[in-house]
């Protein structure tokens, strides 16, 4: 069975952090970081619903402009999610462009800011129709340690020391459901809308005597349906893990949201010889992210967000980490 999304660095790792997120059967992407986007095309970018930002030093948040050029006359909504004062930070962004152009004729373009402390904290509102001035909303009230939630997957995210907040993140699909179409035949039932609630009620644990309506005449349990006509699978969990401290209390989060992950995407900045010099800049040692993933247990750790002083030597970095994972 097919994953949800499929991920790829933005850069090579010495360059500019970041993972963009492609969901394979629908037009949508979403951005963990915004550094350099241009490996990116126009066209990826009109696709990103989501962006998570771990923090805003330039290197991660340096994006945000480009991003914005290519989505400026959607439709869509963008919805940022970032850590304490990060609201402030786009309106800072937002206030260095001259916006006396738009207005009530083109599209209302908004984008939808969260700030992450733990649980959603603060929200606010840019819309283009009012010249992107700041409009506080309601937070959305999610369970704790959670960024986003939908019917297919969620995003978990927790709060690192990086000398400033630092967030780190973790999408988990939820079950995955296929249907096979020849059953649905053999069983008298037709493709249709009611599929997707069917769907939903698995991925949710619903027991096997849930009733689901095909028709206002019809209907079929859900254990039904799991036996011949549904496929299902775990979801696939993936985490991103940037610019922390290697003090324990950061290794223990980093290594509880991590957990059983598929895919690790961690920051490998400096050789483990320059332990010294990871610790002042408040950044893991390429061994320090191995242990994180070996105890996380995760399938595979990819390193990234290297420093450019290792450059002449690209293969050090990802050979400490590997070995630190594999001991």
């Amino acid at each position: 069975m097919t994953w949800l999304v499929q991920t790829r660095l933005i850069n090579e790792p010495f360059a500019d952090p970041g993972l963009f997120i492609d969901f394979r059967f629908r037009r949508r992407a979403m951005l963990f970081d915004l550094g350099d986007l241009t490996p990116l095309s126009p066209r990826e970018l009109l696709r990103v619903s989501h962006v998570f930002v771990s923090h805003t030093h330039m290197d991660h948040f340096s994006g945000f402009d480009a991003l914005l050029r290519i989505c400026l006359h959607r439709t869509e909504p963008l919805h940022l999610t970032g850590p304490t004062d990060f609201i402030d930070r786009v309106a800072a962004k937002l206030a260095g462009y001259t916006w006396n152009l738009l207005d009530e004729g083109l599209l209302d373009f908004t984008i939808l800011v969260d700030e992450f402390d733990g649980g959603i904290a603060r929200s606010a509102r840019f819309r283009a129709r009012g010249a992107f001035a700041r409009e506080e909303v309601e937070p959305r009230r999610l369970a704790p340690g959670l960024v986003l939630e939908e019917d297919e997957l969620v995003i978990e995210a927790a709060v690192l020391d990086h000398g400033i907040p630092s967030l780190a993140f973790a999408l988990q699909e939820r079950r995955r459901v296929n249907v096979w179409r020849d059953a649905l035949e053999r069983m008298g039932l037709s493709v249709g809308p009611w599929l997707n609630e069917a769907k939903r009620a698995v991925r949710r644990g619903d027991p096997d005597d849930s009733v689901v309506a095909i028709d206002p005449a019809t209907t079929v349990t859900l254990g039904e349906l799991r036996k011949e006509a549904l496929q299902v699978a775990r979801g696939q969990r993936l985490a991103y893990v940037v610019d922390l401290a290697a003090h324990e209390e950061n290794v223990e989060r980093a290594v509880r949201l991590a957990r059983g992950a598929d895919h690790l995407f961690i920051e490998a900045p400096f050789a483990d010889e320059d332990a010294a010099l990871a610790q002042q800049r408040r950044h893991l040692t390429a061994g320090a992210s191995g242990r994180i993933a070996r105890r996380a247990g995760v399938r595979q750790v990819i390193p990234f967000h290297f420093s450019p002083r290792y450059a002449d030597r690209p293969d050090l970095l990802r050979e400490q980490v590997e070995r630190a994972f594999r001991e």
